[in-house]
This record gives C-alpha cells, sequence and structure tokens, in this order.
C-alpha cells in the first residue's frame, strides 16, 4: 500500500470502515525461563554447542513474576554473581531486579564462554550484556591493583568492544553504560563511542562502541608499521556484536568478518608468546578462510550505514599492506589459549540456512553458548493486535481512526504521555502521512534517514520526553530504546519478517502491555494470514525469514501447510 499518493489530495469524508479484528492479551500461562536451572548445559560432546533455552520450561506466573519479563523474586543481581557496588548502580537507574533473559545469560558472559543472547526485543539484553563486562572489568582492575597478573594476558590492558550498525545505537549503548555510576556520581566504567563524526577519544574507554567501518578506519589509517594496530587487538578482551544478524549479514558482512579474524589472529599470536599452541586436523569444514597475516591486510573502502544503509561514516583509507600467506582453515585449525570472549546479540536470529546468520555462527562458533527468549520470532502475549483490511478508499481514514484509538487509549500515568509509532516502508511515504495528520491538526515528528543526524536525534528525544506521534520508516525499528511506547501502527505493511518484528517489538517491552494496529490491502491478505496463523499456533515465523526480501511467498508456503484457518474469511 503506498500512501505518497495521497500527499496533496484531500481527505476523504468519513465512509464505513470494515470491521477491525483484535486479538488480545493471552490470559494463559506463559513460557518463562527456568530460574532454578536456566544454565544446565547440554553435552557438548554430543552436541556441536551448548543451549540455555528460554522455553526450558512451563513455569506459573506466580514463580517468576506475574508479568513474565522478571525474574522471579529469589533471583537478585547479587545471586547471578554481580558484586554489591555494580547492583547499587544498576538499582540507581530504576534496575531493582533482573530480567528473565539477563538471569539467563548474565552468568554465562561472566564465564569465558562465548555467548549467542537470541531473545525477543525489549527483553533487557543490553544490560543482559553490559551488566556482567562491567563486572569483569571491575574484578580485573582490583585484581591488577593487588598484584594478581602471572601471565602476558593480565599484565595487558582490558578492552569491551561493542560494535553496532549504525550511530543511534552506538550512543544509546554509550550512554546506558555510563549511567551506571559509583559513589561520586562517576561511571564506574567509562564508555565511549567511535562511529559517524566522532573520532577516536583522546583518553581511552574502558568500553568502545564503534561502527564497523569506523573501527576499521582507525585501524588502518595512518598506522604504517601496525603499532597503534597491534596494541589495540591486544588490549581487547571482550568483543559484543549488537544487532547481530544484521552485522553479519548485506553490507556489513564482510567487514565484521573480517574484524573477527584479525582478533582471533591476535589470540593466537598471544597464544604462541605462552607457548601453548600445536596444531591438530580440523573436523568439518567452514567456509571462511583466516589470514594469517590478516592483522596487516589490505582493506577494500567501506562505507558506514544506518538501518537504511544511506548514512556514510566515512571510507577507510587503507594502506596497501604486504598480505601474509593465506592458511586454508578447512585443513587445519590452531588450537589455542582463549584471551577474547565474543558475545552475540540479537532480536531476530534466522538459522534457517548456512548463509543466515544464526547458520554462521553455528559454523564459527560452534562451541558458543545459547541463550533464548521465551518469545523469541512468537507472538508476544502482552500485545494487543489490530488487523485492518483496507483500501485506496479506506487507508486514510483507517490510519486516522487508528491513531485517535492510540491517542484515547488508557495510559498509566506513571508512564507519562502517550506514545505513538507510525511505520512507513519509504521516506516518501512518512511525509505523506505526516503530511495527511497535520492537516487534520494531529501534530507529530517526523524520523527517517532523509533527516540529518542532528535532526533525528533532537526528533527522538521529543518523543522520549513529550510523547506524541512519531512517523517513521525502518530507520526507527530496530535497536532504539524508547520507553513506554503505547500503540504502533503500520501505515504500511512490512516488507520482511525482520521488519515485522522488530515494528512489533517497539511495544510492550520490559513486561509492559501494547497495541499492534496493522493496515494491509488485498496484496498483503495471504502474508497477513499466514502470521496470524502462526500466533494463533504459537509458532514462530523463523521459517519464513528471508533479510531484506519480502517474505510473501514463504510465507504463503507455510499457510498451506498449516491447518485450515478461518482468520480472514
Amino acid at each position: 500500500m503506498a500512501l505518497s499518493h495521497l500527499r496533496h489530495a484531500p481527505l476523504a469524508l468519513r465512509l464505513a470502515l470494515p470491521s477491525i479484528a483484535c486479538s488480545s492479551p493471552a490470559t494463559r500461562r506463559l513460557l518463562l525461563f527456568a530460574p532454578a536451572r536456566p544454565w544446565r548445559l547440554l553435552s557438548t560432546a554430543s552436541k556441536p554447542r551448548s543451549l540455555a533455552t528460554a522455553a526450558a520450561a512451563e513455569a506459573d506466573s506466580t514463580s517468576a513474576g506475574a508479568d513474565g519479563f522478571f525474574a522471579e523474586d529469589s533471583t537478585s543481581w547479587k545471586s547471578l554473581g554481580i558484586s554489591d557496588r555494580l547492583a547499587s548502580a544498576l538499582h540507581g537507574t530504576g534496575l531493582e531486579r533482573p530480567s528473565l533473559v539477563q538471569a539467563a545469560c548474565i552468568p554465562h558472559v561472566l564465564t569465558a564462554n562465548d555467548v549467542i543472547v537470541a531473545a525477543e526485543t525489549g527483553s533487557g539484553k543490553t544490560h543482559g550484556y553490559l551488566v556482567p563486562l562491567i563486572e569483569k572489568l571491575c574484578t580485573k582492575s582490583s585484581s591488577t591493583e593487588d598484584g594478581d597478573s602471572e601471565n602476558i594476558a593480565a599484565r595487558t590492558d582490558n578492552i569491551v568492544l561493542v560494535f553496532c550498525p549504525n550511530v543511534m545505537l552506538c550512543e544509546q549503548v554509550v550512554s546506558m553504560a555510563n549511567s551506571l555510576l559509583n559513589v561520586s556520581g562517576e561511571p564506574l566504567k567509562r564508555a565511549a563511542a567511535v562511529c559517524g563524526p566522532k573520532g577516536w577519544p583522546a583518553v581511552r574507554p574502558d568500553i568502545l562502541v564503534a561502527t564497523p567501518a569506523a573501527l576499521l578506519n582507525y585501524l588502518f589509517d595512518y598506522d604504517p608499521e601496525r603499532r597503534r594496530r597491534e596494541k589495540f587487538l591486544r588490549s581487547v578482551k571482550y568483543i559484543v556484536f549488537d544487532e547481530a544478524d544484521m552485522l553479519l549479514c548485506g553490507s556489513f558482512e564482510n567487514q565484521i568478518i573480517r574484524l573477527i579474524h584479525m582478533l582471533r589472529f591476535d589470540e593466537k599470536l598471544l597464544s604462541r608468546a605462552e607457548d601453548s599452541g600445536k596444531e591438530v586436523p580440523l573436523e568439518g569444514s567452514d567456509e571462511y578462510h583466516e589470514d594469517s597475516g590478516s592483522e596487516s591486510a589490505e582493506v577494500s573502502d567501506i562505507d558506514d550505514e544506518n538501518e537504511d544503509g544511506h548514512i556514510q561514516d566515512g571510507a577507510v583509507k587503507a594502506k596497501n599492506a604486504h598480505v601474509g600467506a593465506r592458511r586454508d582453515w578447512r585443513r587445519v585449525r590452531k588450537v589455542y589459549r582463549r584471551s577474547k570472549q565474543y558475545v552475540f546479540v540479537a532480536a531476530t536470529l534466522p538459522q534457517s540456512g548456512k548463509k543466515t546468520a544464526g547458520g554462521v555462527l553455528k559454523r564459527m562458533f560452534p562451541s558458543a553458548v545459547w541463550v533464548s527468549g521465551a518469545y523469541l520470532h512468537r507472538h508476544n502475549p502482552r500485545l494487543e493486535r489490530r488487523w485492518i483490511e483496507v483500501t485506496t478508499d479506506t487507508q486514510v481514514d483507517a490510519l486516522l481512526d487508528a491513531v485517535k484509538y492510540g491517542l484515547k487509549s488508557e495510559v498509566d500515568p506513571e508512564l507519562g504521555p502517550n506514545r505513538t509509532m507510525v511505520f512507513t516502508n519509504t521516506v516518501d511515504a512518512a511525509n505523506s502521512v505526516s503530511d495527511i495528520l497535520r492537516r487534520v491538526g494531529i501534530p507529530c515528528i517526523l524520523y527517517h534517514r532523509e533527516s540529518s543526524l542532528e535532526e533525528r536525534t533532537a526528533n527522538l528525544q521529543s518523543f522520549r520526553e513529550n510523547g506524541g506521534v512519531l512517523v517513521c520508516t525502518d530507520a526507527a525499528a530496530r535497536g532504539l530504546d524508547v520507553p513506554n511506547v503505547s500503540h504502533v501502527i503500520q501505515a504500511e505493511f512490512a516488507a520482511c519478517a525482520v521488519d515485522f518484528l522488530h515494528r512489533v517489538g517497539r511495544t510492550a517491552r520490559a513486561g509492559q502491555s501494547g497495541i499492534v494496529t496493522s493496515l494491509y490491502t488485498d496484496a498483503n491478505r495471504d502474508l497477513v494470514r499466514a502470521v496470524r496463523q502462526a500466533e494463533e499456533l504459537a509458532q514462530p515465523v523463523e521459517r519464513a525469514f528471508s533479510r531484506k526480501r519480502s517474505f510473501r511467498n514463504k510465507l504463503k508456503k507455510q499457510a498451506r501447510l498449516l491447518e485450515p484457518a478461518t482468520l480472514l474469511s
């Protein structure tokens, strides 16, 4: 459904609209983490990877919080291995106790295991990795001060490196990390962003949040002898890939794979220096090759992009350097002492093929611990869904009714003003919807890629503080933490499954309830039917995942395999 043609059209007289199909939050028992034993691992001898699944058991709502978001009352930050000073800092930000996802992933991140966290939007994933990594930094600082540093790895700096796909997400992670304060009002560990117009920080931070292109710019610019590059790679001990599914696909994939190889190669150099490495045959195959000299490999020009793929972070001006002998990792792999930890975090992590993000992680990190959310790729029972079929003649009236419905909905006064997000598929459509709303006296805020970074930042901050209506493209669908959004409207139905899940995930976050209104046309009927069938049967729509491609054909096939439905008859 294209809305741009309506931008200058007169508002139609109020027409009779089709009946609205609603689905209220389910009252059945929820699939939750099993906090008493959320970290039981399958044997790595029989399985290629460990699993810690959020849907391990069906728990009574009274045992894990009536909202299904927080861990059970007996689970505290301290019981998860978090120190009193960090727990106090968390309390100071209003985080009195951990969520289910945090309770499941924090103990694993506190170990040396590589961890993959795949959990629904709004489940607390960012603090799920920030909290244990800050705890580890604080612990290492204390042990170093006490003189407990007997090997090479312990004597070097310890930096947390977080990769995000765009500037807004980088700044959001930095803000969350720096909000955890000590008794003096200073951040427990300082975070800084390297992205967009921001250069390298003058003072080395404890947590560096960067876009892939910005970091490659730094590593390969003006460093002919590679000293800066080698020192930085050696100092990085913990690497996080936030929005991992996005980073491992599309334009980011080559950048991220190269960075992973560089970091792994540094681990092998350090292991060799400690005389702990030996050659063993590789079992299975790995389609990724690693350069033994990848720390000095030539990097082609790379642009950093935002969600829509249009914001450039500057080209990577790589110097021609000698490329070391290439080693084929299908034949041999180095067994080496690990000195870095990798954490991958995503709200959508398709695993239906070798080239999907989940498939890539299974091959590259076969022994990683997987932590999955109870509602990953599934319907959130705290959501009220409204489905409205429209035509060209009725879509404006249906849109206005949906916006007014959300603005009139009762909102808990403690949650602040009412907030509604209206999603479109294109910038032109967003501008059209904005014009339509303003012409009938409904003020709104625009957010899309053609706005400047400063304008987007200001508009998002205004929406956070004052509420109202935010008209946006999918630039606002992924990762941005806007609290207490009560209503999400799809003025145009999402073009792919990933966008659909991220749009819907803007509301009903952190244990709250929310409303999602989806306007769709006859062209979307089969797709909507399949999505609703999957929700009714409590099935994930993961099989329909195909990044940035229309998932209509796959959902049609899935719909034929499911039970006949009369939802849209």
